[in-house]
């Protein structure tokens, strides 16, 4: 592991080399870019460097990794789900408003769902999110520790269903003799509607539950 500082508390570039072609900024917009188009596999420093017309080797002297890049590009995404809206008077409702946002997120960016749990991976943006949804929690009078529980699993299920969505319809029976299985039989002979609302009846219950004071 580096000892190297985070890439949040490091200056844009290294005092040394020549006057800088390219900013931070635009070295992370190109790695989104790219990210969005080919997938997160495709983003190499060489690749983004080609995307901007430059060389590899410039790169480095704003990251010292791809690591640093991919930190980046998280922060940079997550920065789009400000301006935050305003607590209402049901936490609950103004957390699930939130966890909207953050499935928006993942559907834009698909390839950031990749990236969660890095251990590097949280930066300003994630820190003013999860900031944001402690001040949303203010007039819940349980646990601080049950308030990281509740939102770090609220992440979770945003995730879940993210990639439900990205990895298509459950596998068909077809072809199958279900005859030995009367109660998969039973099930798809009355299947009944979907739920429209499976995401936000999945949620408030979970967090009624984890934030019963």
């Amino acid at each position: 592991m580096s000892d190297a500082p985070p890439i949040w508390s490091r200056p844009e570039r290294g005092s040394r080399g020549p006057q800088p072609t390219h900013s931070r900024d635009e070295i992370v917009a190109a790695a989104v870019e790219l990210a969005g188009s080919e997938g997160l596999a495709a983003v190499s420093m060489r690749a983004v460097a080609a995307a901007l017309g430059t060389g590899a080797g410039t790169l480095y002297r704003y990251l010292s990794s791809r690591d640093d890049l991919l930190d980046l590009m998280t922060d940079r995404v997550v920065a789009e789900l400000r301006p935050y809206p305003e607590p209402g008077p049901d936490p609950i409702a103004s957390l699930l408003e939130l966890a909207g946002r953050q499935l928006g997120l993942y559907r834009r960016h698909p390839w950031l769902i990749e990236l969660l749990g890095r251990a590097t991976g949280i930066g300003p943006e994630g820190l003013a999110f999860f900031d944001h949804c402690l001040r949303v929690l203010t007039p819940v009078r349980c646990a601080s520790a049950a308030k990281f529980e509740a939102l770090a699993l609220m992440t979770g299920v945003v995730t879940l269903f993210a990639r439900n969505e990205r990895s298509g319809p459950p596998p068909a029976f077809t072809g199958l003799d279900l005859t030995p299985y009367p109660h998969l039989v039973a099930s798809f002979a009355q299947p009944g509607a979907p739920r429209e609302d499976l995401f936000e009846r999945t949620l408030r219950g979970l967090l009624d539950a984890l934030l019963e004071e």
